[in-house]
């Protein structure tokens, strides 16, 4: 059975969202990681995207560029959309569904609550964004795709597998 993408961009509205209703503010460079982390975990427990785009491995860690630009204005400063309220996080767990919402919950238990440099210095330790980077300097640019291959096999070291 084929499953279906998510929209990513509905994946981002709900981690702004969130951030707006919790206070607990995003950045672009912090968005992009969790980003990252519910696109690498799904690939790790699901063996399928959840949404597309590649991340490149950046300077600063992992990025989906297209996303990146959207919300490059707002660059190490809070990302704020005031039309993202509690009502959207209502409205976008009725969209994505009972299970991406679950699996949603549990990449902002584990990440939200870290800041920007504690994410970035966690990527920058694993395999995917090291390995696209292989053999350049820490703050040399580079757009690399991080491949999913990559991100489902070192992810998935970290899961609980049933027999």
């Amino acid at each position: 059975m084929e499953e279906r993408l998510i929209d990513y961009q509905n994946v981002a509205d709900y981690f702004i969202a969130l951030s707006n209703v919790t206070g607990n503010l995003i950045s672009n460079p912090k968005f992009q990681k969790l980003m990252y982390y519910a696109q690498a975990w799904h690939l790790a427990l699901f063996d399928h995207r959840l949404f597309d785009g590649a991340f490149e491995a950046w300077a600063h860690g992992p990025v989906l560029p297209s996303l990146y630009h959207e919300y490059e204005k707002f660059s190490w400063k809070p990302v704020e959309r005031e039309d993202l309220t509690e009502l959207s996080i209502h409205y976008l767990e009725s969209t994505l569904g009972e299970r991406v919402t679950e699996f949603l919950s549990e990449i902002v238990e584990e990440y939200f609550g870290l800041t920007t440099y504690e994410l970035e210095r966690l990527t920058h330790k694993e395999d995917p964004w090291r390995r696209a980077r292989q053999g350049l300097n820490a703050d040399e640019p580079c757009n690399r795709i991080i491949q999913d291959e990559w991100m489902a096999e070192f992810y998935k070291k970290f899961t609980v597998q049933e027999v």
